[in-house]
């Protein structure tokens, strides 16, 4: 078979594969992250408060998170089925700009706040919370469609 026709056939399979396919993601790329209501950790009056207990999103849209911490204790946010199903785009922490792969926690010594930027991908309900303090109320539900 000739290079030319095995990559007529390729582009072929391509296209028939492409429209026999169903696009899935919601968001638009090409659009700027949709900034989600700030996530505040706890206030004056009640360290254990949560200012938000769930988040709706779509996937392939992109976004940006801003968690504050009020700093009336350490808080260590978390959200362990949530984190290995997005595109972390880069983390804002002070004056840094932080590359990473992959998200485990984002630690709260004090007062402080850090921003994310990500895409869902995967569609589902994912709990989110800070750690040692489910009981007290700080846990919330990022649901993806």
């Amino acid at each position: 078979m000739s290079f030319k026709r095995s990559l007529g056939l390729a582009a072929l399979v391509g296209i028939l594969s492409s429209s026999a396919m169903t696009a899935v993601a919601e968001g638009d790329l090409t659009i700027r992250p949709k900034k989600l209501p700030d996530l505040v950790l706890g206030t004056e009056d009640n360290r254990y408060h949560l200012s938000e207990k769930r988040y709706e999103m779509v996937t392939g849209q992109s976004y940006k998170l801003k968690i504050i911490s009020s700093g009336q204790t350490e808080y260590a946010f978390v959200a362990p089925e949530f984190f290995p199903t997005i595109y972390l785009r880069k983390i804002e922490a002070g004056d840094m700009e932080i590359k990473a792969m992959a998200l485990t926690e984002l630690e709260f010594e004090q007062e402080g706040e850090a921003e994310i930027y990500f895409v869902p991908v995967k569609p589902g309900e994912y709990e989110f919370y800070a750690e040692g303090f489910e009981e007290k109320g700080m846990i919330g539900v990022f649901s993806v469609k």
